[in-house]
C-alpha cells in the first residue's frame, strides 16, 4: 500500500504557513464526569500534531467521540475534556472550536481541537457537500486515525478526495507498514492467533488467514467449536455447534496447503464461570458434561510456546483463556511471554484488538512486541482481507 505521508511533506518544507486538518482518533474512554480514563489514543495522536506545528503550520485536529446524534451534540458528546488533556500532553493550549464546518480561525504555530465531528449532519454518511466544506478549511488533510480507517465518513474518506493534498499521519503510516509486514509481506513461518467467543464473528478472518499462514491458533469459544469439530467433549463450554461444518472447512483448507491448527490437548475447567469455583486441569478428552473450558493447560502452553518460538511472523488477536480471572490467566500469560521472547529472537510480532492489548499491558510485555495496533475494527477488517476505505482514499491521492 503506497500512501503519501506527513513526514514526506515536512521533509519537503512545504507546510510553513499552511492550514493542516488532522483527523485523529481521540475516542478515549472517560468517566461520568467526562474525564479521560485511558489516554493511550491521545498520546498516540501527539506526534502528528507536533510534526505539523514544528513545520510552521496552522493545525486543526478533529475526532469523533462516542456515537452522538448528528446535529444534536450534548455535553456528554463534547471533546472539551479531551482538548484539555490533549493540551497538557502537548504542552500548549489547544482551544476547542465549536460549529467549525464553515470556517476556523487558527494561526500558524497554533493548534486547535474541532468539536466532535459526528455532530455534523452528514458526517457518518460521507456527505459530499460536507466533505467539500472540510476540504475548504485546509491546504493539507492528514488522516492519523487508524481506528476509524474501516469507516467511510466525511472526515475519513470524503475530505481526502477533495482536499488540495491528502496524506497519512505517522500513526496511520506505521499501522499500514506494520500490517503489510505482518500479512502481505510476511516472513515464514507465519503464525496467527485468533481468539474470541464466537466463530461467527471471526469466520471471515479465519478463512482469509487460512490461505496465508503456516500455523493458525484459535482460542476461547472459537477453540471450543473447533474441538467440537474434532469430536472432542467440551462440556457446557461456550461454542457454536451449528458452525462445526465451517470449522471443518477451515481445517481442510489448512491441511490442503500443509498448514496446521495446533489445538489444546489439556485444559483448565470449572463448573462455574467464576474465579471462586472449583478449578481443575485435565486432558481435553476428559472434560465432563457439567464443566466449561476456561483456559489451556500446562502441556498445551508448552506446545504453543514452541510453535511461537519457531515462527518468524506472529499476528496476535485474542487471548486463549479468561485471563481477567487469575485461575484462567496462565495460558494467555504463557502466550504473551512466548510472543515477547520470539520477538526478541528476531521474529516480527503485531498484536491488536481490545482484549489483546489489555493482555499485553497486564503481563507487561508492551515494549517487547514489534507493534501494537491502535485499531479494533480496522485491525480485524484488515485481517479479513477487506479494503480499508480511509486507506484506499489516501492511496488514490498518493501521486498528486
Amino acid at each position: 500500500m503506497r500512501v503519501k505521508t506527513l513526514q514526506e511533506l515536512v521533509n519537503s518544507g512545504c507546510l510553513a504557513g499552511k492550514r493542516v486538518l488532522i483527523r485523529s482518533d481521540l475516542n478515549a474512554p472517560h468517566d461520568e464526569n467526562g474525564n479521560v480514563t485511558d489516554e493511550t489514543r491521545l498520546a498516540a495522536s501527539i506526534p502528528a500534531i507536533r510534526m505539523a506545528l514544528g513545520a510552521g503550520a496552522a493545525v486543526m485536529v478533529t475526532s469523533h467521540l462516542g456515537r452522538p446524534k448528528e446535529g444534536a451534540l450534548t455535553e456528554a458528546d463534547s471533546l472539551v475534556h479531551v482538548a484539555a488533556r490533549l493540551s497538557e500532553l502537548l504542552g500548549s493550549e489547544m482551544r476547542l472550536v465549536k460549529d467549525w464546518a464553515d470556517g476556523v480561525d487558527v494561526k500558524p504555530g497554533e493548534a486547535v481541537v474541532l468539536e466532535n465531528c459526528r455532530g455534523n449532519v452528514g458526517e457518518k454518511k460521507n456527505n459530499e457537500e460536507l466533505a467539500k466544506k472540510y476540504a475548504a478549511l485546509c491546504d493539507v488533510y492528514v488522516n492519523d486515525a487508524f481506528g476509524t480507517a474501516h469507516r467511510a465518513e466525511a472526515t475519513t474518506v470524503g475530505v481526502a478526495k477533495f482536499a488540495k493534498a491528502a496524506c497519512a499521519g505517522p500513526l496511520l503510516a506505521r499501522e499500514i507498514e506494520a500490517l503489510t509486514k505482518a500479512v502481505e509481506e510476511a516472513k515464514h513461518p507465519l503464525m496467527a492467533i485468533v481468539a474470541g467467543s464466537k466463530v461467527s464473528t471471526k469466520l471471515t478472518i479465519l478463512n482469509h488467514l487460512a490461505d496465508r499462514v503456516d500455523r493458525l491458533v484459535v482460542g476461547g469459544g472459537i477453540a471450543n467449536t473447533f474441538l467440537l469439530a474434532k469430536g472432542l467433549p467440551i462440556g457446557k463450554s461456550l461454542a457454536e455447534p451449528d458452525l462445526v461444518p465451517e470449522c471443518l472447512k477451515v481445517l481442510e483448507k489448512l491441511a490442503s496447503k500443509g498448514a496446521t491448527m495446533p489445538l489444546p490437548t489439556d485444559v483448565v475447567v470449572s463448573k462455574t464461570f467464576s474465579a471462586e469455583g472449583p478449578v481443575r486441569t485435565c486432558a481435553v478428552c476428559d472434560v465432563q458434561p457439567d464443566e466449561m473450558i476456561l483456559d489451556i493447560g500446562p502441556e498445551s502452553r508448552r506446545a504453543l510456546a514452541a510453535e511461537v518460538a519457531s515462527s518468524k511472523t506472529i499476528v496476535w488477536n485474542g487471548p486463549v483463556g479468561v485471563f481477567e480471572m487469575e485461575p484462567f490467566a496462565g495460558g494467555t500469560k504463557a502466550l504473551a511471554e512466548a510472543v515477547a521472547e520470539a520477538t526478541e529472537g528476531g521474529a516480527f510480532s503485531i498484536a491488536g484488538g481490545g482484549d489483546t492489548v489489555s493482555a499485553v499491558k497486564q503481563f507487561g510485555i508492551a515494549d517487547r512486541i514489534s507493534y501494537i495496533s491502535t485499531g479494533g475494527g480496522a485491525f480485524l477488517e484488515f485481517l479479513e482481507g477487506k479494503t480499508l476505505p480511509a486507506v484506499a482514499a489516501l492511496e488514490d491521492r498518493a501521486d498528486d
